[in-house]
């Protein structure tokens, strides 16, 4: 039986790192993509001993405009085919939006909003052909709230993904395609350590609000098998993006400037 193989980006941490590791336990080959390239080859040997699954590196900056195109010309290359993504990659600016420099903007919104986009744009048809792929949109609990101040354009990137992901999954049903959102809460991983905010988040937040990023793939993995458009792990979370729906705009948003308070955002 031919193994597939599933393209990750952000593979070199946090829940892109958990995601490799459970793709490859269950068979798949994989193709992992970040800046950091010492990194992602530690993880493919680790997974290559672990699994007997090929891990294919390739490092690359989605903040580049033309990243996505160079990306996939170079997988062709190889004669490599993506029967998965993972549109993984990401990461915050919590220094307020005047504060933080436009091209800085620029990046995040490349990274996290067109590379998605233009990744999923360039594998699709091939899957759509073949009749079978999975995609997988990690989003955020952030992106069923409204906007927290002084991390202005993470939720709303982060709904984009979410509404894109269920559009495509209306769009390819049928094909033997599977699109997901995925939408975790507060993850254990290195995220918070990059942006800085470790100490706030860690002092504002229980421990039972948090889930390890282990958890999180596999409930993304399961999702997307199961052909769901949109997950959120755990059941505190989904609680929450409830009642980010329910609630008066105007309530909603006094609880999410209490959120962004207590971390020092705004």
């Amino acid at each position: 039986m031919m193994r597939r193989r599933v393209l990750i980006t952000g593979a070199s941490a946090g829940i892109g790192v958990a995601l490799a590791r459970v793709y490859a336990e269950k068979g798949w080959d994989l193709i992992l993509t970040a800046r950091r390239e010492a990194a992602m080859q530690a993880l493919a040997a680790e997974i290559r001993a672990a699994h007997g699954v090929d891990a294919a590196v390739i490092a690359a900056d989605l903040s580049e405009e033309d990243a996505p195109e160079r990306l996939i010309e170079e997988i062709a290359a190889r004669g490599l085919t993506v029967d998965g993504l993972i549109n993984n990659a990401g990461f915050s600016r919590t220094t307020g939006f005047l504060a933080t420099e436009p091209q800085a903007h620029a990046a995040m919104i490349r990274v996290m909003l067109s590379a998605p986009v233009a990744l999923s744009r360039l594998v699709l048809p091939g899957m759509v052909e073949r009749g079978f792929g999975r995609v997988i949109n990690v989003a955020s609990l952030a992106g069923q709230m409204p906007a927290t101040g002084g991390d202005t354009l993470y939720g709303p990137i982060k709904s984009f993904l979410i509404k894109a992901s269920q559009g495509l999954w209306l769009e390819t049903r049928g094909t033997g395609v599977h699109v997901t959102a995925l939408c975790p809460g507060y993850t254990l991983t290195e995220f918070h350590d990059v942006n800085g905010s470790r100490e706030q988040v860690s002092s504002a937040y229980p421990a039972w609000m948090w889930q390890t990023a282990d958890h999180v793939a596999r409930v993304a993995h399961d999702s997307c098998e199961a052909d769901r458009p949109r997950v959120t792990p755990g059941l505190a979370n989904n609680v929450l993006a409830a009642l980010g729906k329910l609630l008066p705009d105007d309530v909603a948003l006094r609880i999410v400037a209490g959120h962004a308070r207590r971390l020092g955002r705004i």
